[in-house]
């Protein structure tokens, strides 16, 4: 039967390929590839490793595609045939399943290899040679042909001196000097011409910062001397001399530094715009001429958006951070820039103007969502959100969103919890935030001329119901008071002095609880657990900062990483109000503030990732995160919140786990809980560390193989932390690290990354208190935490319990 089919097959390609020659042009060929040969210069002797499949890449047009050597694209452009209708659906299918046929010819050929010749000019290999050639296919069958390029590289030229030429002593050449301090040409490296076209965008970008205007970076010319020899004995024979200079024809106006005058800002339409020229302007503040015909926005936010002042020498950065301000107050549908020369013999002043055009003041938004997580929960949720913009004239934004979402268990897991109870979840609320673009501290008040980016004030205050069904329901009240700012496009930070958080367990199911409560297969420590966690109730008055760091990667650099930073306290300041109340199970009488303990803490949290590019194609990515959360003072008996804690495992995390499935520790659920209440492990620790390979195959598919390491732990004895000794962080913590990776599919649509993960366990840590065997002398040996000789992709338990797909949108991180 197998070889029926393939005798099939090969029937097909062969009939197809003859129905494709037919429509060929008598002595045409279909161009299906290229190949490139490389010969390094045989004295010399240069390194070309790789330098094929770069020569390869810049070969166009693209090839037909083939499939076993069948052009089956172009068998679907001939056989659909030519459209009458443009726009019809022939049209459609003919543009979708094929492609126009490419024909090969030397003249293709030649431009092809001077290509590459000026490629490998421009990447500093000079006097080197290519030459192209048509072969076509040797069956007579196949009327194709390809590119057969053959290049001769001579060995590749690198830079000893970089000297920046001018001809006086003048401001301007004197900028330009200083320039080269931070150059992107350096001693030892190949002069390529996308590192020389870089270096001279750099320099208009360092001179358009002192005020030079109108400079350009064409008018910079760079010169390669390469007839020296041999000049350093540290490098190779093959040396050059770069010489930069600005062009003679130079007109002086770009070599001048230009200052700011008038600056003119226009919320109205272009008419109000013009009626103004020829009106009486109303008198300049801090040099700003404003004209407001709807009368909609206070003058202090455009004192503070736009930070040229009169008499201010320009610098694109205040440029583009004016811009960028106006911008992200949300305020406008588009800013519209421009700078006039003062008409003026020999002026060195600018005139400013900004066209802005308002946005409707309120809007409605409706977003409907949904999600699958790995622990086989799947849900929907839908969020309205309505907005109201310049709230109160000085461009504040108030947002009110209220939204009802749902999950819902899916698949194996019914397996293991049945009744469901308390493993699906209802969660609905509303928040409403009021920010404003600017500190609302007395007495404080910013530069807009020195910060990047302007503060924000936001107010919020949010309520939620969290229903876990036939089990109990949370419902958090939550206010917070936050600043955000930054004073560059790397350095940001948020500061809530005033954090309030009021947790209530209500809608106690009682006699289900009872059931498991008496019920001989309820694990005692998962129970009083449990118990603490629909029995008490928490009033949190906390501060939090967090700071986060994310540096720009220079040109041509193929690192970046960033930083995030935070602490969170809180429970001081109440302390102080509170009363002491009855004893605790530790005879400790706590503080308590409206019948409510008072839970002091502070929590540490850190974000480390880096990013390196192998290749266009390939790139590494890992993340480091660190937290840890310390209750003390009144709390250091109670139990840490569960929205204070850590959990590991699910699509961001851990993702051989499912979400809260793993730790802490060694410790693990039993089954009986796990039917209970689901998956609900979590801890005061958490260490984790992932790395993946990410891999591009088109423009739309990536791929990606990747591993993740961590675990959560909790703090202090086992009564506190209501778990196990297991589960408590010692000195050997390291054994009890949970190991596991797998493969990815990626597509990536531009606007949403639509992400497939496969992982396996390769580590469970819990194996490390599982007993293997026993002797009678009571000598135990515990089973191995690495796994890998439990893998059986045939057997359907291993896999159900082993196999976990994450379905999620973005990446991991």
């Amino acid at each position: 039967m197998r070889n029926s089919v393939l005798g099939i097959l090969v029937f097909l390609v062969t009939l197809s390929s003859c129905s494709v020659n037919k429509y060929i042009p008598e002595g045409q060929s279909l161009y299906v590839g290229s190949k490139v040969k490389v010969q390094a210069d045989s004295i010399t002797k240069p390194n070309v490793s790789g330098l094929a499949s770069e020569l390869e890449a810049i070969v166009k047009p693209p090839p037909n595609k083939t499939l076993l050597g069948f052009p089956w694209k172009v068998w679907w452009w001939y056989f659909i045939g030519e459209p009458k209708d443009e726009g019809g659906l022939r049209s459609w299918f003919r543009n979708k399943l094929g492609e126009e046929p490419k024909f090969a010819t030397q003249r293709v050929a030649d431009i092809n290899a001077s290509n590459m010749v000026s490629h490998l000019d421009n990447e500093a290999y000079y006097r080197s040679k290519a030459t192209g050639t048509l072969v076509r296919s040797k069956k007579e069958k196949r009327r194709t042909a390809i590119y057969q390029f053959d290049a001769y590289v001579m060995p590749r030229y690198v830079m000893n001196e970089i000297n920046y030429v001018v001809r006086d002593s003048s401001l301007f050449n004197r900028d330009l000097i200083l320039a080269k301090q931070k150059t992107l040409l350096k001693k030892g490296e190949p002069p390529r011409l996308d590192v020389i076209s870089t270096e001279r965008s750099r320099i208009d970008l360092e001179l358009k910062g002192k005020g030079y205007y109108f400079f350009n970076p064409d008018y910079l010319i760079i010169k390669v001397d390469s007839t020296i020899g041999k000049r350093d004995s540290t490098l190779a024979p093959q040396q050059v001399n770069i010489f930069l200079e600005v062009k003679p024809q130079t007109a002086q106006t770009s070599l001048k530094q230009y200052f700011i005058n008038k600056i003119y800002v226009n919320t109205g339409s272009q008419e109000s715009l013009l009626a103004d020229t020829t009106a009486a302007r109303e008198p300049l503040r801090r040099g700003l001429n404003i004209k407001d015909p709807g009368n909609l926005y206070k003058r202090r936010i455009f004192y503070d958006a736009i930070g040229f002042r009169r008499g201010n020498m320009y610098t694109n950065t205040m440029h583009n951070v004016s811009l960028q301000r106006l911008v992200n107050l949300q305020n406008f549908k588009f800013v519209k820039n421009q700078f006039d020369l003062v008409p003026r013999s020999d002026s060195a002043l600018l005139d400013v103007r900004y066209d802005l055009e308002p946005l409707k003041k309120k809007a409605l938004q409706t977003t409907l969502s949904a999600s699958t997580k790995s622990n086989n929960l799947g849900g929907s949720q839908i969020d309205v959100t309505w907005r109201n913009r310049n709230t109160f004239r000085g461009a504040e934004m108030l947002s009110i969103n209220a939204f009802f979402g749902f999950d819902v268990q899916l698949g194996g897991n019914k397996s293991v919890n049945p009744n469901k109870i308390g493993n699906e979840y209802i969660r609905y609320g509303a928040r409403a935030d009021l920010s404003f673009p600017r500190f609302l501290i007395p007495f404080v008040r910013i530069r807009p001329e020195k910060s990047q980016v302007l503060p924000k004030t936001v107010l919020s205050i949010a309520y939620e119901n969290r229903v876990q069904r036939g089990f109990f329901t949370t419902t958090s009240i939550r206010g917070d008071w936050s600043y955000l700012w930054r004073k560059n496009s790397e350095v940001e930070h948020t500061l809530t002095p005033i954090a309030l958080n009021f947790i209530q367990p209500t809608n106690v199911n009682w006699e289900r609880l009872d059931d498991i409560i008496f019920s001989a297969n309820t694990n005692p420590i998962d129970l009083r657990r449990y118990l603490k966690l629909v029995e008490t109730e928490y009033f949190i008055a906390g501060s939090n900062y967090t700071v986060s760091y994310r540096p720009t990667p220079r040109p041509f650099s193929k690192n970046q990483f960033a930083m995030t930073g935070g602490i969170d306290y809180g429970g001081n300041i109440l302390s102080l109000f509170a009363k002491r109340a009855k004893s605790d199970t530790t005879g400790i009488y706590a503080k308590e503030f409206l019948s409510v303990p008072v839970f002091q803490y502070v929590k540490l949290d850190g974000d480390l990732r880096y990013y390196r590019t192998i290749t266009p194609g390939v790139k590494w990515a890992s993340r480091l995160l660190l937290g840890a959360i310390r209750p003390y003072g009144n709390a250091k008996n109670m139990t840490t919140p569960q929205f204070k804690q850590y959990f590991g495992g699910g699509s961001t995390g851990i993702r051989a786990f499912r979400a809260r499935a793993l730790g802490p520790g060694a410790y693990t659920p039993d089954t009986a809980s796990i039917r209970l209440f689901g998956y609900q492990n979590f801890a005061d620790i958490r260490m984790e560390f992932n790395t993946e390979l990410r891999l591009k195959f088109t423009k739309i598919i990536n791929g990606a193989v990747f591993m993740d390491a961590g675990n959560i732990w909790s703090f202090g004895s086992p009564q506190r932390a209501e778990y196990d000794s297991s589960a408590i962080i010692s000195s050997d913590f390291i054994k009890q690290i949970a190991v596991g990776g797998g493969i990815g599919l990626r597509l990536d649509f531009s606007y949403l990354v639509f992400r497939l993960d496969l992982a396996t366990p390769f580590r469970k840590p819990w194996y490390t208190k599982e007993i293997k065997s026993e002797t009678p002398e009571g000598d135990v040996t515990y089973k191995n935490p690495w796994v890998f000789n439990e893998v059986n992709f045939r057997n359907k338990a291993w896999r159900r319990e082993n196999l976990i797909l994450n379905i999620a949108v973005g990446l991991p991180f």
